[in-house]
């Protein structure tokens, strides 16, 4: 295993988390992919890191202009400044007494094209060296064995010199040259997946590492200005830490007795309904409370704007905008279409490990699956997801909308075994209203209540009445009267004078 002043970092703090720290100092690496996945840019911000580390950095180019390096690189707000960038293919190269060599690639070309190469570097001294791209170097060489054989004298010289070096390579080869994979101390792949709808998502791989215990896995990222953004794949079993279990408060006393003395730190709860059944207004009002005690809740907001979210909680005595103001809430919407799975993870593990977050609500599951038809594995992400927060401590709420309003209501998929705890809200009929019934389905921490309760929204918020022991068929939305039981709008109902 190198030791930390062996690595060399590559200037993006997640792909030198994935990579144990950064890349081993003086060896050859591969970054791959297909043009547009982001491999110049990366190349550039590991020049950059390289620069602020005081070592020299050597850009040689086949495929781009240093003009349009430099184009790039101010695209992103960087100066190449320090930064010796060089084109192999120069005018000369493109000129009309240049052109048999340039339109039938040759032994003779091929040499020249190392012989400069090496050059350059014995000139410069430099320490990081990128070599763009591998495509045209393969077109020089004609044959697998030839090319093989310069970029063995390439890594060999480059080895001697005690530069790191990263080779990018377009994959114009296709999928079955695999000859820099051996060759190569270290690849990296990186890719781009087209969406029907929204912005396009790319994530990264590191293929192999020697002699480095790295993150494996599909990793997403980012390519904006600034450079690349890379997102850690989670893995939850790396963070335990020792929890206080001690129940805490939803806000509502009968809630409370329902779930069994109410929520629990490093636990999910799962509230299941149908639409406009009162989910979202339920999970606000045990965000308050933990605002109240003085904790701090992310509420990451997939379906309705942040301005309705607030103005129908002011009217149900829930006002969150003291409490985002103090800091304590946090309401975050996000752009379905914008957002991949491995940046919702790595927004909630910073809210966590940075901002000291103790509860957090996702609204709603619905909107996190159709909001990323792209990405791999949704539910195994969020599997991990949970994992982590419980390891943590945090209490998670989690909102799934279901179809139907009475009778039969289903969910787009099984998502129960997700939580810990399920919150279960139907509609029924009574009295010619249409009424709401709250039940706890399940749960792994607490001895819960049986009963199927009386819910409503009232001027105060969440109000949760007696067990509906008079009436039989709630949850099948076809409730029977069958005593003298009274509801809670019963005492709205102004008593006549005679």
């Amino acid at each position: 295993m190198p030791s930390s002043s062996s690595l060399t970092s590559t200037g993006i703090p997640g792909l030198d988390d994935i990579l144990g720290g950064g890349l081993p100092a003086q060896h050859l690496y591969l970054v791959e992919g297909t043009p547009g996945t982001g491999k110049t840019t990366l190349a550039l911000q590991f020049l950059q890191a390289g620069r602020a580390a005081g070592e020299r950095g050597l850009y040689v180019t086949l495929s781009e202009t240093s003009e349009e390096l430099t184009q790039v690189a101010a695209s992103h707000g960087w100066s190449l400044e320090g930064i010796e960038v060089y084109d192999l293919v120069s005018d000369e190269g493109l000129s009309e007494e240049a052109e048999q060599t340039v339109l039938h690639p040759s032994e003779f070309e091929l040499g020249e094209t190392t012989r400069d190469v090496m050059r350059l570097v014995n000139e410069q001294k430099p320490q990081r060296v990128v070599f763009d791209s591998l495509s045209e170097m393969r077109l020089l060489a004609q044959s697998a064995l030839r090319y093989r054989r310069q970029i063995l004298a390439l890594k060999r010289f480059f080895a001697q010199r005690g530069c790191t070096v990263l080779m990018l390579d377009d994959r114009s080869g296709g999928d079955g040259d695999q000859h820099l994979h051996s060759i190569a101390h270290g690849v990296l792949h990186l890719e781009q997946n087209t969406n029907d709808y929204g912005a396009d998502k790319r994530r990264l791989r590191v293929v192999k590492l020697r002699g480095v215990k790295f993150r494996s896995g599909e990793h997403d990222f980012n390519l904006d200005r600034g450079g690349l953004q890379v997102f850690p794949r989670l893995v939850a079993s790396e963070h335990e830490q020792k929890i206080d279990e001690r129940l805490v408060s939803t806000g509502t006393a009968a809630l409370d007795a329902l779930l069994g003395g109410g929520l629990t730190p490093g636990s999910s709860l799962l509230l299941a309904g149908p639409a406009g059944v009162g989910k979202t207004t339920t999970a606000i009002s045990c965000a308050v409370a933990a605002a109240r005690r003085g904790s701090k809740v992310a509420y990451y907001l997939f379906d309705e704007g942040l301005g309705t979210l607030r103005q129908r909680s002011r009217a149900l005595g829930l006002d969150v905008e003291p409490y985002m103001s103090s800091g304590h809430i946090s309401i975050r919407t996000l752009d379905p279409a914008e957002v991949s799975p491995g940046q919702f993870a790595h927004s909630v593990r910073m809210a966590v490990e940075q901002d000291g977050v103790q509860m957090v609500v996702i609204d709603s599951l619905n909107a996190y699956l159709h909001a990323m038809p792209g990405g791999k594995y949704l539910i195994l992400q969020m599997h991990e997801l949970l994992a982590y927060l419980n390891l943590r401590g945090l209490t998670t709420l989690l909102i799934l909308s279901l179809h139907g309003t009475v009778g039969e209501v289903r969910a787009d998929v099984d998502l129960s075994y997700l939580s810990d705890a399920m919150l279960n809200f139907r509609y029924f009929e009574a009295r010619g209203n249409l009424l709401k019934a709250i039940s706890v389905i399940k749960s792994r921490t607490n001895a819960h209540e049986q009963s199927i309760r009386e819910f409503r929204l009232g001027p105060h918020g969440v109000e949760v009445g007696k067990a509906l022991s008079d009436f039989q068929g709630v949850l099948s939305g076809a409730a029977r009267y069958t005593g003298t039981q009274p509801l809670l709008g019963d005492s709205d109902i102004a008593t006549p004078t005679p």
